[in-house]
């Protein structure tokens, strides 16, 4: 059963930058996309980007110009790199992958950010 991984998590304040880590347990090559989800306390889970087996990167709106998604394909590794974060940026955030129909979440890490 695949794994997924997240760290790097943790409390900043405005303005300052986090690098989320997805690591999974097999071969990146072997999902139909992987992405990052957030859900903040009272709200539905949410977008925020999406790395496609092929095609364009996507991302939500709100995090456009300030979140990049990457991966390692060597070690099997997802990423989101959060620049200028913002209090309404603060919540849980999830990996997720695509294994062809069937989504694989992770546990989640939290991410808080101070005004």
């Amino acid at each position: 059963q695949v794994q997924l991984v997240e760290s790097g998590g943790g409390l900043v304040q405005a303005g300052e930058s986090l690098r989320l880590s997805c690591a999974t347990s097999e071969s990146i090559f072997g999902f139909n996309s992987m992405g990052w989800y957030r859900q903040a306390v009272g709200k539905q889970r949410e977008l925020v980007a999406r790395f496609p087996r092929t095609g364009s990167r996507i991302y939500a709106d709100s995090v456009k110009g300030r979140f990049t998604i990457s991966r390692d394909v060597d070690k099997n590794i997802l990423f989101l790199q959060m620049n200028s974060l913002q209090p309404e940026d603060t919540a849980v955030y999830y990996c997720e992958a695509d294994q062809f129909g069937v989504d694989v979440w992770g546990q989640g890490t939290q991410v808080t950010v101070s005004s």
